[in-house]
């Protein structure tokens, strides 16, 4: 999702990287995660009273990363709201358990070259009672591509008739291609093939919002439990800013007899890893990530531990506003060719499950016959100081200065955010001689101030919005708003046009192909790493699906099992 700028939270490797990994983890924890051995006994030893998982009432209690940014689903971005929306609104369309595509609010749809006709079901219903209808689709959809809501996510729409017009100021709202025929039958126009339409209607941009409902929030739609109407799961309850967000099952959801539990607590917000596993040891919480300091602890005790691969991938984007030295290209091919992404990941991160940075293109999507990655292998920038060096000095030479100023490196400010960017800081310093001042903000700000422009350097990431190499390809185009550095490069766009009206998979592939090899050349970001996690659970909480597109984690279909 946008940046799906998140908070921190890859395998084949030489015998050389492998040998790292065991000197930082143990030889006896890696053949245990191997193996995919779990233990349960009693998590610290068999007599703990926990708080995390109440089977008597139902409660499931579980730490957020962060305050969710922005619950207003036409101008969220963020994987924390995502997750948040995802449990207490709904779309046409939602993901099933094993990732297939399952109905939602619509039961069936029809979707062709041309546009897209759905079917909503009659039961279902907004967490007070009322219907939900066609008419909150067309409202929200609209909302999303009104200039004046400055969506960040409006070009996700721009293959809806008049949705880019409209967007661009030159149509009217009335005019976006979307149509309610009557409460329950949902009319979409298009203006260009998109053979992966429904794996969008899953994404938050496209659920509905009910326009009086909307009218009466006075602009505070999302900013408050109170100030919004739920058709998912569950709804909010409680919501205190920065401390606590509860969940509860929404008696008006369609599906209500899928939901298993009855709350869902997210009692702490924290990104601190060890604050988190002491939670998580205490009984407090059901669900912890591990890091490379408690991971030991976790293999000794013998705690049930999960990996996942997150399809994300983080990096370093540049700041090309015409004010900022990092526009230059010598410039920033010398600090690509300084920064080592295996370093980071075997000596920085130092945990199983995370892979070196080789291209914007993770190694989970799908090619023409096999993986996008495997056919289309990316460039390595090998480390060469040598040439970093040459590079410098032409940058200086066409800036027309003999030292760079200091440039801005804008972060998180959690435990991983400090690691990385202390050694970015210290990599530039000695490499390049450059002066990096870290800027390090809370989540929410340092999503405003990547919007604002305000860095020369930010560490982020994108998520998927959907499983298809576009979401990555569209990323650096330059309408797109989650460009945040405003890399502008007419023959990448032109591509990406390629890539959005063509039906052809091969064709689509070798326009990928080509993409990438632009984005390692004319370099607009630098891949850092494609994240992993290693996480515990209670091991009587059952049913907790992570996916790479859509929201993440997913806790609709969990079931307490034992006492």
């Amino acid at each position: 999702m946008t940046d799906r700028s998140t908070n921190d939270d890859g395998f084949n490797r030489s015998a050389g990287r492998q040998l790292l990994l065991i000197a930082v983890v143990s030889v006896i924890g890696i053949v245990l995660l191997m193996l995919g051995l779990s233990w349960a006994s009693g998590l610290a030893g068999g007599s703990r009273v926990s708080k995390g998982i109440d089977a008597a009432t139902g409660t499931v209690t579980l730490a957020l990363a962060d305050e969710p940014p922005q619950l207003d689903s036409t101008r969220s971005t963020d994987t924390i709201s995502s997750m948040v929306l995802g449990h207490v609104t709904e779309g046409l369309i939602r993901n099933g358990e094993g990732g297939e595509l399952a109905p939602g609010v619509a039961e069936r749809w029809e979707i062709t070259d041309a546009g897209a006709t759905f079917w909503l079901r009659a039961d279902a219903r907004w967490s007070d009672g009322k219907p939900v209808t066609a008419h909150d689709f067309v409202f929200a959809w609209r909302k999303a591509v009104d200039p004046k809501t400055a969506s960040e996510y409006a070009t996700i729409l721009f293959a809806i008739k008049n949705a880019e017009a409209i967007n661009k100021g030159r149509a009217p709202i009335s005019s976006l291609g979307v149509q309610a025929l009557g409460d329950n039958v949902l009319r979409v126009e298009l203006v260009r093939p998109v053979p992966y339409f429904a794996k969008l209607m899953v994404f938050s941009t496209f659920r509905p919002i009910r326009e009086d409902f909307f009218n009466a929030t006075a602009g505070r739609y999302g900013a408050d439990a109170d100030m919004l109407l739920y058709n998912g799961p569950f709804t909010i309850t409680r919501w205190v800013h920065g401390a606590q967000l509860r969940m509860e099952k929404n008696p008006y959801y369609w599906d209500k007899d899928r939901v298993k539990v009855k709350v869902l607590d997210f009692a702490y917000f924290s990104s601190d890893p060890n604050a988190l596993i002491n939670l998580y040891k205490d009984g407090k919480i059901a669900v912890a990530g591990l890091n490379q300091e408690n991971l030991n602890e976790a293999l000794v005790k013998r705690w049930p531990i999960n990996r996942f691969q997150r399809g994300s991938v983080f990096y370093m984007e540049f700041n090309h506003r015409k004010d900022r030295p990092t526009t230059n290209l010598h410039l920033r091919r010398a600090i690509q060719l300084v920064i080592d992404p295996d370093e980071v990941v075997y000596r920085v991160i130092k945990l199983p499950g995370n892979l070196p940075g080789r291209s914007l293109f993770p190694v989970w999507l799908d090619g023409n016959q096999g993986k996008f990655r495997e056919e289309y292998p990316a460039t390595q920038v090998l480390p060469n100081a040598v040439e970093a060096r040459r590079q410098l000095a032409l940058a200086k030479k066409e800036l027309g200065l003999e030292t760079l100023p200091p440039l801005t490196l804008l972060s998180d400010d959690g435990a991983l955010g400090d690691k990385m960017t202390e050694y970015f800081q210290e990599t530039l310093r000695r490499e390049l001689d450059l002066t990096i001042r870290i800027d390090k903000q809370i989540f929410k700000q340092r999503l405003a101030k990547m919007s604002a422009g305000d860095f020369d350097l930010v560490l982020g990431g994108w998520n998927p919005d959907y499983p298809d190499p576009l979401t990555f390809a569209d990323l650096f185009a330059s309408w797109n708003s989650n460009n945040r550095g405003r890399y502008n490069n007419p023959r990448l766009d032109q591509l990406v046009a390629v890539a959005q009206t063509s039906t052809d998979v091969q064709t689509r592939m070798d326009t990928f192909g080509e993409i990438q090899r632009i984005l390692i050349e004319d370099p607009p970001m630098v891949p850092i790493y494609e994240p992993g996690v290693v996480y515990v659970v209670d091991p009587r909480l059952q049913g907790v699906v992570r996916r790479v597109a859509g929201f993440d984690p997913d806790y609709t279909n969990v079931s307490i099992v034992g006492k």
